[in-house]
């Protein structure tokens, strides 16, 4: 009996000392913010009917979580999920399965709660693995950037201050399958990108190109292909106090119709560019900004100048002209005949001065004053190529290392751009002016 208890004993150890443990190592991170907005109008369109718009005032939030899970040194699963975006008080959004603009889930969804992320990240000794459900969308500077989650395959290589980015991302899957029968192939939309990366002590510098294969216009009535290249050069660094920003987009490609000729090709050609510096001196800083986004040309039927690519959903240089949470939450700001004030910058040249004053180290006051202009116009018979200007100020108090709270407020003096086609001149636009307060938790 001694023996078998002996024997027991000795496989039980064998067992215990073979058996992987597995300590699992959770982090978290994420961001809770409530926001109080005004906006005198809803529309640009001064007139007495209801295209004139109304004046808005309500509250909104979102919870944004991020959990990485540390299965073992150097693999890491990453998850985030948005929860409770809302309007409060107000009515559920319907159902339906169109994803909201910067998630994985849909608008209804994200009144609840989204799951935007998940993917794994294996930091291996010959680079680094992610795969699954990412941020995608973001390259350089803020500057055109529209992050989405979208499923991608990505690897990175380092060598000293060198650093090599590959990536494949799924954009679109129209694939016969259980939730999508269909007969049709090749109506995907693919995206192949690399990107080359140099850093220094005050500084990075890097070439992104990514080439978009897009099939999904195949099913149209006058089916096409389009296939383009984008070129993204750009620089961030530091000298003594300034910070300098500066990127170029360069788009190259074609529409490549398939109904036997009766279509010509059309050629893809967009630019756009951003170049930003801020002098930051403890107290006071001061900087600005300058901003171009080629418009298409009407006139050019074989060509396509505009419309691609833009100024991005999170590059937000105003509180009323192309702020993505003014639209996303109020909605566009329409003028005549097809205008309005939206998302993200299209069209147009953009200039900023801003300044700010730090009286006391919890407190950041800032000003700044913009102006824009089309490039342009959507037919000859336009009135005008002028945004407008706007005029921000913003008041931001740290009330703990992780809670701060900023007052707002903008005017826009409305451009005749909103006016559209002005025959007769009756057409007539207003300006605009919003407030803002917002309670932000980071932790």
């Amino acid at each position: 009996m001694k023996r078998l208890w002996v024997v027991l004993l000795a496989l039980g150890w064998i067992a215990i000392s073979s058996t992987v443990v597995f300590a699992l190592d959770v982090k978290f991170s994420g961001e809770y913010s409530a926001t109080g907005m005004y906006l005198d109008r809803s529309s640009f369109v001064k007139d007495a009917s209801p295209l004139s718009g109304t004046s808005t005032a309500f509250y909104f939030q979102r919870l944004r979580v991020r959990t990485d899970f540390v299965v073992s040194p150097g693999l890491t699963l990453v998850t985030r999920f948005d929860a409770m975006e809302r309007a409060w008080g107000a009515a559920r959004s319907a159902p339906g399965t169109a994803q909201a603009a910067d998630s994985a889930g849909t608008r209804a969804e994200n009144e609840n709660i989204a799951v935007d992320w998940a993917y794994l990240e294996y930091k291996s000794p010959v680079g680094v693995f992610s795969a699954g459900y990412m941020n995608d969308g973001s390259t350089g500077t803020v500057f055109g950037n529209s992050y989405g989650p979208k499923g991608r395959i990505k690897y990175s290589v380092g060598y000293g201050p060198a650093r090599l980015n590959l990536a494949y991302t799924k954009e679109r899957e129209a694939s016969n399958m259980a939730t999508n029968a269909t007969t049709r192939v090749d109506l995907d939309n693919d995206k192949y990108g690399i990107e080359g990366v140099f850093t220094w002590k005050t500084g990075k510098a890097g070439m992104q190109i990514n080439y978009y294969n897009y099939a999904n216009s195949r099913a149209a009535a006058q089916p096409f292909k389009r296939q383009y290249l984008l070129f993204t050069p750009y620089v961030i660094t530091k000298l003594g106090p300034v910070a300098l920003q500066a990127e170029f987009n360069y788009l190259t490609g074609d529409d490549k119709y398939e109904n036997n000729g009766i279509t010509p090709d059309v050629k893809l050609q967009n630019y756009s560019g951003w170049m930003d510096a801020t002098a930051d001196f403890g107290l006071f800083y001061a900087g600005g900004s300058v901003a171009f986004v080629s418009g298409n040309d009407p006139a050019t039927v074989d060509k396509n100048e505009g419309g691609i690519i833009n100024g991005g959903r999170d590059w937000n240089p105003c509180l009323i002209m192309w702020n993505y949470d003014r639209t996303n939450w109020a909605g566009a700001l329409t003028g005549w005949n097809g205008t309005q004030q939206d998302t993200a910058m299209a069209n147009g040249w953009f200039a900023q001065l801003r300044g700010g004053v730090r009286p006391m180290d919890k407190l950041d006051i800032m000003a700044s004053v913009s102006w824009a202009h089309a490039d342009k116009t959507l037919s000859a018979q336009w009135e005008s190529r002028d945004y407008g200007y706007e005029v921000d100020l913003t008041a931001t108090y740290k009330i703990t290392n992780n809670l701060s709270y900023m007052l707002g407020g903008g005017y826009l003096f409305t451009g005749d751009w909103y006016k559209g086609i002005n025959i007769g001149g009756t057409n007539e636009i207003q300006n605009n002016f919003l407030v803002l307060n917002k309670l932000t938790l980071t932790f």
